[in-house]
């Protein structure tokens, strides 16, 4: 198994023959670096590793922010390249429930992964707004079509985009979030900790 350093200040973990002078992701000098050790069982870390979770979301967040720009551009710029607003428009409200559900299924699966539990508040807030946003995608799909994209679908859509933007400010606070087991503990306190275990039960 490969040695891996991890950068103290900024977290970041990557293999020690692959370090150069600075830190790839907070460019703060190697001397920052310590050596680390992955805690994190190799069949969940090669589920992670498969990225499931942010190919998806970032597929479907392309369609809550194109879809509004679309129906606003239908509706009050009707002479800008009708034909293709509409049918862009039309197929991004078809697929975007569909992106959305993708979304849900991996971030629980990735939930579970990282956290083996979806109860924490802030997986919590998510799965209420993942929640909101489906069932807005859901209503465009079946209303915008009857209604020809019209205000309904510039309500619906901006409301998406809105719950999109907030789930995405709560998904943020979950980045920087070290994976189960990986937290680093202060030097020497769990060995200190394991030296004091046989010398409590001796005395």
């Amino acid at each position: 198994m490969k040695e891996l350093v991890r950068c103290r200040p900024c977290g970041y973990v990557m293999e020690a023959d692959k370090l150069g002078d600075v830190c790839p992701a907070c460019g703060l000098p190697r001397k920052v670096f310590e050596p680390y050790r992955e805690r994190v069982s190799p069949n969940r870390l090669l589920l992670l590793n498969f990225d499931l979770h942010p190919i998806v979301i970032h597929l479907s967040q392309s369609f809550v922010i194109a879809i509004p720009i679309l129906a606003i551009l239908k509706n009050f710029f009707p002479d800008f390249q009708s034909d293709m607003v509409h049918h862009v428009l039309v197929f991004s409200v078809f697929l975007f429930p569909f992106t959305l559900a993708g979304a849900i299924v991996t971030g629980i699966i990735d939930g579970l992964t990282r956290f083996k539990t979806l109860k924490t508040p802030l997986l919590r807030v998510k799965i209420i707004f993942s929640i909101i946003i489906l069932s807005l995608s859901i209503a465009l799909f079946i209303i915008a079509p009857r209604e020809d994209f019209l205000w309904a679908t510039i309500i619906l859509s901006v409301l998406s985009l809105a719950a999109g933007v907030q789930l995405g400010l709560w998904g943020k606070k979950l980045i920087n979030v070290i994976l189960p087991g990986t937290y680093p503990q202060k030097k020497g306190s769990k060995d200190k900790k394991a030296e004091e275990g046989p010398k409590a039960a001796a005395e």
